[in-house]
């Protein structure tokens, strides 16, 4: 049987040191929102006459009065490219009912135009052709903040319900041990989504990376697999307080942790084997979304065993108000001794 329990000072320590590192890491370098959540327009462009460089499309997009756009590769000589909102053409009906008919151009289509001009090539019919628009988005101010509020809303929602959820499976314990699993569950839960969001506030600086409703799926995703990990653990640690109600509730979680280690481990490896392939061979769209799930995966797996269960046996010993007491009684010691 492993001592975890015994060690789980060291677990904590490296829990708070990976949190303030992502905490000095969302402080500094703050997350990096996509158009869902800032408004704006988004847009893919193909250029197949010449190779484009970065630079080039980027001083392009500036002199048609888009200094502030994103632009970010998306494979062979394609980007990716943000802006301000764009009203793109978009069909209507006339009062007459002759049928569906276009707008004149909008900005999309002036941008693609200008683009093509600069990159592509015209034909002897006038026609230019080079640079193909693959996809085109774009989202109000309106409809962004609406997103990100019930993005938010999902995630309390999801943290609050599993709490109470386990808080009631785990009340044969007793309703202040019950609280207490769920309490500690979260706290793990929290401590994983904290490192993903530190870790794509890094992303976001050095490499552009924006959060956008993907990002809050694969948030979700993790809680949801972290949150089952650490169920399993706990499931064994009531079933051997169960069954042995005498047993010191230390070695209880050293004996359940001890058992259930090799099948938390083996889960975990299969998931990150299939997100690591799907990372290498998948396309650009799901690229963020997989890399949350990976990181978020190898937390939850350390955050179950060396977080949740870990601090359950620090209440169950009152570690922190001892250690109180005890740094408290060391000054007043030190009082009484200068005086």
């Amino acid at each position: 049987m492993i001592d975890f329990a015994g060690k789980r000072w060291w677990y904590l320590s490296i829990s708070l040191l990976l949190f303030v590192a992502a905490a000095v890491c969302l402080a500094i370098f703050n997350l990096k929102p996509g158009i869902e959540f800032t408004s704006g327009s988004s847009f893919t462009f193909e250029f197949a006459e010449r190779t484009v460089h970065q630079g080039e499309l980027r001083s392009a997009m500036s002199d048609l009065g888009h200094s502030d756009s994103r632009i970010q590769g998306s494979g062979s000589n394609t980007y990716l490219i943000r802006t301000r909102e764009l009203k793109s053409t978009q069909p209507v009906t006339p009062l007459d009912g002759a049928g569906p008919q276009l707008q004149p151009e909008g900005e999309i289509d002036t941008v693609q135009a200008a683009l093509c001009q600069k990159f592509g090539k015209t034909g002897d019919d006038g026609k230019c052709t080079g640079v193909n628009r693959k996809d085109f988005s774009t989202v109000s101010e309106t409809v962004s903040t609406e997103i990100a509020q019930k993005a938010t809303y999902a995630v309390i929602g999801a943290a609050v319900f599993i709490m109470l959820y386990i808080a009631f499976a785990f009340r044969g314990l007793g309703l202040r041990r019950g609280f207490r699993f769920g309490a500690a569950a979260i706290i793990a839960v929290l401590h994983d989504a904290f490192i993903v969001l530190g870790v794509f506030a890094a992303l976001g600086h050095f490499n552009n990376t924006e959060v956008d409703t993907a990002f809050i799926t694969a948030i979700l995703t993790v809680i949801g697999f972290s949150v089952h990990d650490t169920i399993v653990v706990f499931d064994r640690i009531r079933e051997t307080l169960t069954h042995d109600p005498y047993i010191p509730f230390e070695e209880a979680v050293n004996a359940s942790m001890t058992e259930t280690l090799a099948r938390s481990i083996n889960t975990s490896f299969v998931v990150v084997l299939t997100v690591v392939a799907m990372l290498l061979i998948g396309g650009v769209t799901i690229r963020n979304f997989l890399l949350v799930l990976l990181i978020g995966i190898v937390s939850g797996t350390y955050s179950s065993i060396g977080i949740a269960s870990q601090l359950l046996v620090a209440w169950e010993n009152s570690d922190i108000p001892k250690f109180w007491r005890k740094i408290t009684g060391h000054k007043e010691a030190a009082v009484a001794e200068a005086s």
